[in-house]
């Protein structure tokens, strides 16, 4: 990265001839919202929220279990369980294996119970560099066995959702897991369980339709894109012009899809008094 012309440009020859610094680019990145360079090491410091405009950066699944759970509290479940090839999909196989590449994870969610707050929780968190956290079989199974772990062990459950749907080339059994996923939290709260979710940038599709939007307390990082179907599929079908900022955190919050919208820096802090004032 080369920021030119930082300093005044000489006057003459005994000013010297520079006129610009080399930055490495793996020390620091460009915000997309405000523009500022921001250090790379500020931005971890600051739970990937940048420090000018508060924008919020995509997190990991395991960077989501580290930043809500009390440090050293996360316990992984339904670990190793990999998705397989059902439909014969071409190229499937080396997507999936490209996924577990970048983004370190056997599927696009991880599950688990840990402390947020001192409060016992089971949880899960969904990570957008698998396959742009899809939801396929694999990934509906373990958001129902979560569930159900919860419900037979009196856990309220916490969800960080992050997803661009339900992944397409599982077909009907990837839509089919919307069914099974809401009837296991329909389960759990019948049974006098808590579920808050927390909806991330972006959560769209089948996993908005389903599990995504059904807690008992619906939360949203800043900013946040939530909704079914994209914004230019929906002014087409209805050949109108959305509002601005459809389809974001804060319109939600406005027309009450919403409880609330939380930074992500006070995120812990919020969930855990949330599991205290309803803990049974």
């Amino acid at each position: 990265m080369v920021l030119k012309d930082l300093f005044k440009k000489p006057q003459n020859k005994l000013e010297g001839e520079t006129t610009e610094i080399k930055i490495p680019d793996e020390l620091c990145c460009k915000c997309p919202s405000c523009g500022q360079m921001v250090l790379l090491c500020d931005l971890k410091e600051n739970l990937q929220v940048c420090p000018y405009c508060s924008h919020h950066f995509p997190l990991g699944a395991r960077e989501r279990t580290g930043v809500a759970c009390d440090e050293g509290s996360f316990e992984e479940l339904f670990a190793g369980l990999r998705s397989k090839n059902p439909l014969s999909f071409p190229g499937y196989e080396e997507k999936l294996a490209a996924a577990i590449k970048k983004s370190g994870e056997d599927e696009a969610v991880i599950c688990g119970k840990g402390r947020i707050g001192g409060m016992d929780a089971a949880l899960f968190a969904m990570d957008g560099n698998f396959m742009m956290g899809s939801m396929g079989i694999v990934v509906g199974e373990k958001i129902t066995m979560l569930f159900e772990y919860a419900a037979e062990k009196g856990l309220p459950v916490v969800s960080f959702c992050v997803s661009g749907g339900a992944r397409m080339q599982e077909g009907i059994f990837s839509l089919m897991q919307m069914a099974k996923t809401s009837a296991a939290v329909r389960k759990h709260g019948e049974g006098g369980g808590f579920y808050i979710s927390v909806l991330t940038n972006p959560t769209t599709g089948g996993v908005t339709a389903s599990f995504a939007m059904e807690g008992d307390i619906i939360i949203s990082e800043p900013g946040a894109l939530i909704g079914f179907a994209g914004p230019r599929v929906i002014e087409q079908t209805i050949r109108q012009k959305l509002p601005d900022g459809f389809q974001r955190a804060e319109f939600l919050l406005e027309k009450g899809f919403l409880d609330d919208i939380v930074d992500r820096r006070k995120m812990a802090d919020y969930l855990g008094r949330l599991l205290f004032l309803h803990k049974r």
